[in-house]
């Protein structure tokens, strides 16, 4: 079984060894842990970013900075294509581990997860591993407190030395970008919710536009989830029937949900908890699935410029 930690550490490589050209820093906690700063008190990059996203999806993707047109705007976009996507996307990029600890909550990603292993979406996957080193991604705007590092040790089962931290803010370039790579993920997952069978997706590939940052991390939220859910394409291909993919495709995509046609803003001040937003919202504007074995392709959804560009150019 491959090492995801492993590959994932390889990945950001050059992040430790050149952190002056990606406007990063690298600091040592008090115990050893590696803390690689993408964003909270550097600027980062877009560079910084991609690399971010590389460790989070265990260096099992292709991430690049490329651009497209929704309506009329020409945006910056991440363009990201996954082949081992159970690994890359499930066990290590989704950001289900919840980390609250003494005050401190920050919602980790990277393949860490696949060491501590009690998320439910593993009894699902069947990818768990054990490891020497570890990689854990935090989306936070403070460091995390030595007590909080000791946890992440004590879940993961490794000695704080051989941890390495990646943080980003919201609202950040790095952070903004990490998000938009996203977009494959956030397809498979959504599938799963539909009660696909994982294990029937062979690869994916997705583009997402790069939010414009914003020193508001709610307000970055909101950017960051608009663009997924008004300018993100994903397609999945698959092996299975053709009448499993007509039956789902229509409820893959964001416009498939009752709160869809504002924007995340919008939605927050509505309900004024993130929990009470339709999770089924969460997904791409556009997907395309295509059926290895017919060789048919089904589509739903549509790209949406006018929220999107509500969201980007208030005002």
């Amino acid at each position: 079984m491959i090492s995801l930690n492993h590959l994932a550490l390889k990945a950001i490589e050059p992040l430790v060894n050149d952190a002056e050209k990606y406007g990063v820093s690298v600091l040592k906690s008090e115990y050893g842990a590696t803390i690689v700063d993408c964003g909270v008190k550097v600027p980062g990059s877009y560079g910084a970013g991609r690399l971010f996203a590389m460790g989070c999806l265990a260096g099992l993707a292709d991430v690049a900075i490329t651009s497209t047109t929704v309506g009329e705007h020409h945006l910056p976009t991440v363009w990201v294509a996954v082949d081992r996507q159970v690994e890359g996307c499930m066990a290590s990029q989704y950001a289900g581990w919840a980390i609250n600890k003494g005050g401190y909550f920050a919602m980790g990603s990277g393949p860490a997860r696949a060491l501590v292993s009690t998320e439910n979406i593993f009894e699902h996957i069947g990818h768990k591993e054990k490891s020497d080193m570890a990689l854990v991604c935090l989306e936070s705007r403070k460091y995390p407190p030595d007590e909080v590092i000791d946890y992440i040790c004590a879940k993961a089962g490794v000695a704080p030395e051989n941890l390495t931290i990646l943080i980003a803010p919201t609202g950040s370039i790095a952070g903004s970008v990490q998000i938009a790579a996203r977009i494959v993920e956030t397809a498979i997952h959504k599938m799963h919710e539909l009660g696909f069978k994982l294990e029937s997706i062979l690869y994916g590939c997705g583009t997402c536009p790069i939010a414009p940052v914003t020193p508001d991390d709610m307000e970055a939220i909101g950017r960051t989830n608009d663009s997924v859910l008004y300018g993100g394409w994903a397609k999945v291909t698959v092996d299975c029937d053709d009448l499993t993919l007509k039956e789902l495709v229509d409820r893959i995509p964001s416009c498939a949900s009752k709160d869809y046609g504002k924007t995340f803003g919008e939605l927050y001040r509505k309900y004024g908890d993130f929990y009470k937003i339709d999770p089924l919202l969460f997904s791409p504007a556009v997907i395309a699935v295509s059926n290895i074995g017919s060789g048919k392709t089904y589509r739903a959804g549509a790209l949406n410029p006018d929220i999107l560009s509500k969201s980007f150019f208030p005002g």
